[in-house]
């Protein structure tokens, strides 16, 4: 007997009702080389951004090592990642077209993927595109495109998001075991770039619990652990395994909120700030942080907005088709993992005010919506559970078909066969090679049209063929429902345009990108003997708790030509928050005025003299300006509570600049050598300045 799982292969849909698959698939590929120009362009207004800096520079400082790849930063793991900074900043410098040249790409093979995977998991629609157009046009993706910091993370984990459903899917229909290599790759791609990618795991579980086994929630969980175990052994293996390796490098990232009302205030922003509006084309405005990417800030009525369409949609398809409403429990499950994750990790921290509105921390949101909602707006590839009485080596004839579908018969003709445990693939056959003890499925005479889909009867009545998104609509009503739904899709559409350009005008505004152009353009034009005490670079640059990677020292480590910094010099120079150089001064504490006329503080050779200093220092790293006339050329030692530096003194008036490591309220000098008089009226301690002008 044939296995319970062979069935008849999906029919196209009735004539004119939907776009040829060739014309669905163009459609989409313009789609998709529209989302990837267009985020593209906005990428490129912008530049590098905060943690990019710390990245680049952490690679320009190492080898290309094993420990330098699975270093943890800000405890995660991101080997992948840091491979691909490694060989831009080895092989390119400081730059950013590289890193949008990236994205670019992994956009364009997010998007085929997808793709695919709804042409593998759904129905042949046209309807197909609603679900492409939410992942490549969301705007919660838009940091995960333009930001390579977000990118580098989160574009492969859509990506391996995409391919595990897609191998699942693939191993659901099928049975061949090659899908389950295809699915422990792909896992093995998220956690590469980000270990955020082991929700893969539950997604994979739930996805194929609620689209293809029947039954409530114990039987349909049972069904599935029953019926396709390998998947979880495969998955188990691999998440236990990288589990073990994390855990054992990893700091604990867990946090208790500090309230109930954080956590509800939390809450209230991840959904109704971000991930509702996100997903209809919202925000449409963005609150400025930065260098970084904007928070979402939408105004109340666009949020009221947001949850009325999601709510009408989720009503809409839950009415038309029974597995739409497990489809919408898939996708508000998996957002209450994101949420649980993020309230652990985000929630009472500096941050936890704003977490819920980054949408940088849900984009893989996007990708399950999409999936989500072409399965309740398009359906699952048609199953059905017909019990064939042959062989795998008898022939399928009209009258061994005709007993178990009689509308099939009366054609006298045969049907296309399938195997895949009661599941047919709309585009059927997909593995065309017959795997063990399945018939290879034969194509039907080129002058038999494929059998008409309502002739075959469905496992799941719910399930059923209806004629595109309006079926259950009577048709005195079409048309008014038709206009509706054009203005809401058009009103999503331009939201979606707008929501956008804005983002595009707050990702243009770098100060980094700035303040680089500047130092290199001063560098270009500056004397060889120009040096610099380090100093940090400017907050808006690099935040100072990314200390020690916002020193300039560190900073420029990746330019071609970059600042000379010392510890000691006569003439000292300092870049300003613009990144012009300009000449030196310290701001910080200074001695007290001496009390000798036109001299100040009198040291001779051999001679210790206390100044005391008009602010006390706290122990720290300091810089020491002193100026002074000397009768000769010696040394002087200057000590500054344990702090003890020693520096040259040359014949004339002159100036020093050192460093010094102290804290007090007064300060010694001692000439150690020579025959020298020295006069000084001038010492500060502080941090480089420019000198007012």
């Amino acid at each position: 007997m044939a296995s319970a799982g062979a069935g008849v292969s999906a029919a196209p849909e009735r004539p004119g009702s939907q776009l040829s698959g060739d014309r669905i698939a163009t459609a989409a590929l313009v789609m998709i080389a529209v989302s990837v120009l267009w985020r593209a362009q906005v990428a490129s207004r912008g530049f590098l951004a905060a943690d990019d800096y710390v990245l680049i520079t952490q690679a320009a400082e190492s080898r290309l090592t094993v420990e330098h790849l699975f270093a943890l930063y800000n405890n995660h793991l991101m080997p992948g990642g840091r491979l691909l900074i490694w060989l831009v900043t080895e092989y390119v410098g400081l730059a950013y077209w590289p890193y949008v040249l990236l994205m670019a790409i992994g956009q364009a093979i997010l998007g085929i993927t997808f793709f695919r995977l709804l042409r593998r998991m759904l129905r042949p629609s046209a309807l197909l595109l609603l679900p492409l157009g939410l992942l490549l046009f969301s705007p919660l993706t838009l940091e995960a495109s333009t930001w390579w910091a977000v990118g580098v993370n989160m574009l492969p984990m859509q990506i391996a998001m995409v391919l595990a459903v897609s191998a699942q899917v693939g191993y659901v229909q099928t049975g061949r075991r090659r899908h389950l290599v295809t699915l422990a790759s792909a896992l093995l791609l998220g956690l590469f770039f980000f270990e955020k990618s082991i929700l893969i795991v539950p997604l994979v579980f739930l996805l194929t619990a609620a689209c293809y086994a029947d039954g409530g929630p114990v039987r349909a969980i049972w069904t599935t652990i029953r019926r396709w175990w390998p998947s979880w052994l495969v998955l188990t293996v691999l998440s236990l395994g990288f589990a073990a390796a994390y855990l054992g490098r990893s700091e604990s990232s867990l946090r208790r909120p500090e309230s109930v009302g954080e956590v509800f205030s939390f809450l209230t922003q991840m959904f109704g700030s971000t991930v509702m509006p996100g997903l209809v084309g919202g925000p449409w405005q963005w609150l400025g942080a930065g260098d970084g990417a904007p928070v979402a800030s939408p105004p109340q009525l666009g949020t009221w907005v947001g949850w009325t369409i999601v709510a009408a949609v989720v009503a809409a398809t839950v009415r038309q088709r029974r597995r739409a409403g497990r489809a919408w429990l898939l996708l508000a499950a998996y957002l209450l993992m994101v949420a649980g994750m993020l309230a652990a990790t985000r929630l009472g921290s500096a941050f936890s005010g704003v977490a819920g509105g980054v949408p940088r921390y849900v984009s893989d949101v996007v990708v399950v919506a999409a999936i989500c909602l072409g399965v309740a707006v398009v359906g699952l590839a048609r199953r059905t559970d017909p019990t064939v009485p042959t062989t795998p080596t008898q022939p399928v004839t009209p009258a061994v078909i005709a007993s178990t579908t009689p509308a099939v018969a009366a054609t006298g003709q045969p049907a296309r066969l399938v195997s895949g445990h009661g599941v047919i693939h709309a585009e059927a056959p997909v593995d065309p090679e017959p795997g063990p003890g399945r018939a290879a499925p034969e194509p039907p005479p080129a002058d038999v049209p494929p059998a008409n889909p309502a002739d075959v009867p469905p496992t799941d009545p719910a399930e059923s063929p209806t004629p595109g998104l309006l079926g259950p609509v009577p048709e005195r009503y079409r048309e008014a429902v038709t206009v509706v739904l054009v203005l809401i899709l058009v009103a999503v559409g331009l939201g979606t345009v707008w929501t956008t350009a804005r983002y595009g005008d707050e990702w243009a505004a770098k100060s980094g990108r700035s303040y680089i152009d500047t130092v290199r353009i001063e560098m270009a034009s500056a004397p060889p003997d120009t040096v610099f005490f380090d100093a940090p670079v400017p907050d808006n640059v690099v935040p100072r708790l990314s200390s020690p990677y916002n020193l300039q020292s560190r900073f420029f480590r990746a330019f071609g030509t970059r600042p000379t910094f010392v510890d000691e010099t006569d003439n000292a120079s300092v870049l300003d928050d613009l990144g012009r150089i300009q000449v030196a001064t310290i701001v910080g504490s200074t001695i007290q005025p001496g009390p000798q006329e036109g001299c100040g503080y009198r040291v001779g050779t051999g001679q210790t003299v206390r100044m005391p200093l008009n602010e006390p220092r706290f122990e720290w790293h300091w810089v020491v300006r002193i100026g002074y006339l000397s009768s000769a050329d010696g040394t002087a030692t200057l000590r500054l509570g344990d702090g003890v530096a020693q520096f040259p003194i040359r014949k004339g008036l002159n100036q020093r600049f050192f460093r010094i490591t102290g804290g007090g309220d007064t300060v010694e000098l001692t000439v150690t050598s020579g025959e020298v008089s020295l006069c000084t009226n001038e010492i500060a301690i502080g941090d480089p300045a420019p000198r007012p002008e």
